[in-house]
């Protein structure tokens, strides 16, 4: 049984994380064995995934006021909460990839920019580049046209030049 204090602290660090978290989802993890929830939660830490098993009372009061305040009323059940802290999609990754080996693991609901989006979404969410992954692909876009416009100056100033000689 944890003291108000205990709670207090609780709420405070979950409030703190969800205040600056990119996302979040709960999952419904009824049957896991503990083997396989300390294997998620080193999987998490390794990916920059916030988990934590806290009483929905708590989780409520923790992302009030956040953009996970949406979440609120479908904090139902025996729930593990994931925020993502650096990569929006890194806790659906997280999700996912640990879902497809346990069957225990069911993704209740998933919030994003304080926006609800359904169980279904979370491959879609998976599935969205890192951080470093879009800043490269932004990148080759912003590049190409530079390539570009250096081959076509190559090829007029190989043109004047013959032109000339």
């Amino acid at each position: 049984m944890l003291t108000l204090e205990e709670k207090k602290t609780i709420v405070a660090e979950m409030a703190v994380v969800a205040s600056t978290a990119l996302s979040a989802i709960a999952a419904e993890y009824r049957g896991l064995q503990a083997a396989d929830m300390a294997r998620l939660r080193v999987d998490a830490r390794k990916t920059g995934v916030y988990l934590r098993v806290v009483k929905n009372t708590l989780a409520r009061r923790a992302v009030e006021g956040t953009g996970f305040s949406c979440m609120q009323s479908a904090l139902v059940g025996p729930l593990v909460l994931a925020f993502s802290k650096e990569d929006p999609a890194a806790g659906a990754r997280l999700i996912r990839d640990f879902a497809k080996g346990n069957d225990k693991l069911v993704v209740k609901v998933i919030a994003m920019s304080g926006k609800l989006m359904a169980p279904s979404d979370l491959e879609s969410l998976a599935k969205m580049p890192t951080r470093d992954q879009a800043i490269s692909l932004l990148m080759a876009v912003m590049k190409a046209p530079v390539e570009k416009l250096a081959r076509t100056l190559a090829a007029v100033r190989d043109q004047k030049q013959s032109a000339a000689g």
